[in-house]
């Protein structure tokens, strides 16, 4: 029997038995990038947008073939995607990738004049007889569609990739903890994004982790893609009606000029008690300041970063489901929608939509991407700066990014100690509970052990 006759007879063994599709033997990236700006008139999170800015918002994303299925990643300049608005998102991109849902992460990069999405939220509303405001979905399908085509047409464009880049460098002067701790062990003081009162401002910096961390994609020498990874609240000011990417989207936009062949994402880290406050009073000039020291930081990592060379074989995807417990307090959080503010609705609605999804036993998927040496996590909600140094100090042998504002519907998710220790963060505006902690930090590990 001729050796050509008897592959085909195995490739047909192995379809009918249903073995794993084997590795390709080439590696290949290709890239996508979508305006995300509504049209004035319509809602952003907290106000009705009135213009948009200089820079629009972007949905900006990369899709990986050739090690099993494609794998996405997509990051939108949006304040938050929850429940079924995620799970859409992610439909559509796996669709048009050739995936599944679950090899799909999509983050948000938590800007506050810029829109939210969660359709289960606004199904909510409108059975509930409400106005659903930011909630209203018509943008948000009209990006999905836009996403979906532009994800069929790069596939076609995909490159191969012979190495990754890993850099970081410190950022100077940007990010602090915006929880002040008293000596009674209580929060006495928050550092918002914009804090007027110089006294709190002068108080030390606090917890952060001042790294930048760069994870590239190169076709030999020629880079491809590059991902930015920084922690912290993105926001120098906002309600301002006029839609706009804020610190991290200048930033992104001064690098992209920089590099200008290979599309640069940005991703935000565990912020959930990061903010910028310490060095923003709220002057508007402060967001070109913030925004060229963040610049200067992914320069600095991009210089120093180290080229390894990769195969397909080097890629690995990993996926965890979380049943994280909601706080008794949400079940009477739908009275109160009806008769708190539209601020308050717009940071609240999803809660009430998580606690039915986690009462009928839907679970979060914790994620992890894997290449050569770099690892990054993928996380729900705004997760403290905690779970971002635990992630890196569990596996120190390897460079470890992590990127949180996936699933949005949580909220802020804190250590087990902040719960007790009081703060905005950790009353109403987490839907979770002290028992979170052990949960994530637990998937975490087992991802990272993978």
């Amino acid at each position: 029997m001729k050796r050509t006759t008897v592959i085909c007879i195995m490739v047909l063994f192995c379809a009918k038995a249903g073995a794993a599709i084997p590795l390709q033997d080439t590696l290949k990236i290709c890239s996508f990038d979508v305006d995300a700006t509504p049209p004035p008139g319509s809602w952003l999170v907290y106000d009705k947008m009135l213009n948009s800015w200089d820079q629009s918002l972007r949905a900006k994303g990369i899709v990986l073939t050739g090690a099993g299925e494609p794998i996405v990643l997509c990051v939108v300049d949006w304040i938050g995607i929850a429940n079924e608005g995620y799970d859409e998102f992610c439909k559509a991109l796996a669709e048009a990738a050739g995936t599944t849902p679950d090899r799909v992460a999509v983050h948000a990069l938590h800007q506050h004049d810029a829109p939210v999405c969660d359709f289960g939220a606004e199904a909510w509303l409108k059975k509930e007889g409400m106005d659903p405001l930011g909630f209203e979905g018509t943008f948000a399908r009209e990006v999905i569609r836009r996403l979906r085509a532009a994800v069929t047409v790069s596939l076609k464009q995909a490159k191969p990739v012979t190495h990754i880049g890993l850099g970081q460098a410190e950022v100077h002067n940007v990010a602090s903890n915006r929880r002040i701790i008293g000596d009674e062990g209580k929060v006495i003081a928050s550092r918002t994004s914009a804090t007027r009162d110089s006294a709190v401002r002068a108080r030390p910096e606090g917890l952060i982790d001042p790294m930048v961390s760069l994870i590239s994609f190169w076709d030999n020498n020629k880079p491809l893609a590059v991902m930015s990874y920084y922690a912290t609240h993105p926001q120098s000011y906002y309600r301002t009606g006029v839609a706009n990417p804020d610190i991290p989207g200048v930033a992104r936009f001064f690098r992209q000029l920089a590099v200008p062949d290979a599309l640069h994402l940005h991703f935000n880290g565990a912020g959930g008690n990061i903010t910028v406050g310490k060095y923003n009073d709220g002057s508007h000039e402060n967001r070109l300041i913030l925004a060229e020291r963040l610049a200067d930081g992914m320069q600095r990592a991009w210089q120093q970063t180290k080229k390894e060379k990769i195969t397909a074989a080097d890629v690995k995807w990993s996926v965890v489901p979380v049943a994280l417990p909601p706080k008794p307090a949400l079940n009477s959080l739908g009275e109160l929608l009806h008769r708190e503010t539209s601020v308050f609705v717009a940071n609240n609605a999803s809660k009430v939509v998580w606690l039915e999804r986690a009462k009928q036993g839907r679970k979060i998927g914790i994620s992890c991407l894997g290449i050569g040496h770099a690892r990054m996590v993928h996380l729900p909600g705004e997760c403290f700066i905690e779970y971002q140094l635990a992630a890196k100090a569990a596996r120190p042998d390897l460079f470890v990014a992590v990127a949180a504002y996936g699933d949005y519907a949580p909220g802020y998710i804190g250590t087990a100690a902040s719960y007790a220790e009081g703060g905005y963060e950790t009353g109403q505006a987490s839907a979770v509970t002290a028992d979170a902690e052990k949960i994530l930090l637990k998937a975490i590990r087992k991802l990272l052990r993978k």
